[in-house]
């Protein structure tokens, strides 16, 4: 179903630490409005989808989320691969260092670990396609907040731009998906009578 390519949707080249960033940065990797989340939630959402296009696009976005998701594990990884245990405590990050190192754990910015609940599932095409148009806001919401924390460091910048940029995106693709999807839902049944059929 699908071809991995072993390189980053967008580069992340960060020449300098800064586990104070990752330390925020990491909620776009395992927080309430995450990639991880927002992965999970399209590729369940889209198996009870009424028609093909609106399985596709929530199948082509819940994929690039994926991508995205690496990408942020990029970001926090390399924010703090070489930081010293003065500089990651100083950024707060002791009790995280504690349970994981260096690694990258799915969490918040304010620690807590991801959990299954951000993933909605409604059950209803409609329901579902609202929320994943407000999960792109919010999305975006964070990304634009994270650009005002790091407004400083370029290499950080960029990706996040970038991934600013694709939650934009996603939110235009959902809004045609749920046009479908009503389009779709809106129409007549018609129903023959078998036995005018035999006839």
């Amino acid at each position: 179903m699908w071809t991995y390519n072993k390189i980053l949707e967008y580069p992340v080249n960060i020449k300098c630490t800064d586990p104070r960033l990752a330390k925020v940065i990491i909620s776009q990797y395992g927080g309430p409005d995450g990639e991880l989340a927002a992965s999970l939630r399209y590729l369940s959402q889209k198996f009870g989808m009424p028609d093909q296009n609106a399985k596709a696009i929530l199948n082509d976005i819940g994929t690039e989320e994926l991508a995205h998701l690496e990408m942020v594990g990029a970001i926090v990884h390399q924010l703090t691969k070489n930081a010293s245990i003065e500089e990651i405590e100083a950024a707060g990050l002791g009790p995280y260092y504690t349970d994981h190192g260096v690694d990258v754990y799915p969490q918040s910015a304010a620690g807590v670990p991801f959990t299954a609940a951000y993933i909605a599932c409604k059950g209803d095409a409609i329901a579902n396609l609202q929320e994943d148009l407000a999960a792109e806001q919010k999305a975006r919401a964070t990304y634009e907040k994270l650009i005002d924390l790091c407004r400083d460091n370029p290499d950080v910048l960029d990706p996040l731009k970038f991934l600013r940029e694709r939650e934009i995106v996603h939110f235009q693709r959902f809004g045609e998906a749920l046009r479908g999807v009503q389009d779709k839902l809106a129409e007549k049944k018609f129903y023959m009578n078998c036995d005018n059929m035999n006839k």
